[in-house]
């Protein structure tokens, strides 16, 4: 399955926009010390953006950055969504207020706690009337969030925006999910090739054998993948940075890898 990238974002810890990370991976400019994000979800109407969480603010603002890279509108594309871990701090703030004597559910975080709130409030920021899907798949969920948006391209021909993302779970769920930083990356994704930067190929295999791409050149970077979800994308990430063509291979459950071809056309970007 192929399909051809139009635009591209990234923020997480050490590195605020795709451009930091692109130089780090491809000339070893430094990262942003002790650079944590602080999204903003600008897009989103005053009153939607006191009520979204750090969680949809991040997904939003790489949603966006992605996609005025492509030079699409958001009535150009449809959505895909994928979270391992979804709203965090909604969730731990209602499994706190279930606790107490009262059990009062504050009426914002019952509304924020539905996985695809990140992309309703997308759609309403962005006036989109374009379908959305919003899926988890554990660790695997950049995988899957990747086959899904290839497929939507593939089959229905319309261009695909596809944003993944995660943030640190707070205690004392930490515990059972110790990640330590918000990681998200979006890619807009497109059947034809005209305006594209890359071509991705994408191939589903039924093995255990592949070994799974790692940050091998960045001891930090290495940490920062096995350390959020969505940041298993980082490998297709520093693939696309490079500019050199490339495959990597993407754990998708158990028995399953995802191998992506990387070919870069309008580099660097």
């Amino acid at each position: 399955m192929n399909v051809y990238l139009k635009g591209i974002a990234a923020c997480s810890a050490g590195f605020e926009n795709w451009e930091t990370l692109r130089n780090h991976l491809a000339m070893s400019a430094p990262l942003q010390a002790d650079f944590e994000p602080k999204p903003q979800g600008a897009l989103l109407p005053a009153v939607e953006r006191r009520r979204a969480s750090a969680t949809v603010r991040l997904a939003v603002d790489v949603a966006q950055a992605a996609l005025q890279r492509s030079g699409l509108s958001a009535q150009d594309v449809a959505l895909v969504f994928a979270s391992s871990n979804g709203d965090t701090n909604t969730i731990n703030n209602i499994c706190l207020a279930l606790a107490t004597p009262e059990r009062f559910v504050s009426p914002t975080n019952f509304h924020n706690s539905v996985h695809n709130a990140a992309a309703g409030y997308w759609s309403i920021g962005a006036a989109s009337m374009q379908p959305s899907t919003c899926l988890c798949a554990w660790d695997y969920s950049v995988a899957a969030g990747l086959m899904e948006a290839a497929a939507q391209c593939t089959i229905e021909g319309l261009p695909v925006l596809l944003a993944v993302f995660d943030t640190p779970v707070p205690e004392p769920l930490h515990q059972a999910m110790p990640a330590n930083h918000a990681f998200g990356m979006a890619l807009v994704l497109a059947k034809e090739p005209q305006g594209s930067f890359a071509q991705l190929s994408l191939a589903l295999e039924n093995t255990d054998a592949a070994n799974t791409t790692r940050m091998d050149s960045s001891e930090n970077l290495e940490k920062l993948r096995l350390d959020s979800p969505a940041a298993r994308s980082l490998p297709l990430l520093a693939a696309l940075a490079t500019g050199k063509p490339a495959e990597i291979t993407l754990d998708c459950a158990s028995g399953l890898k995802l191998k992506v071809g990387v070919v870069c056309a309008g580099y660097p970007f």
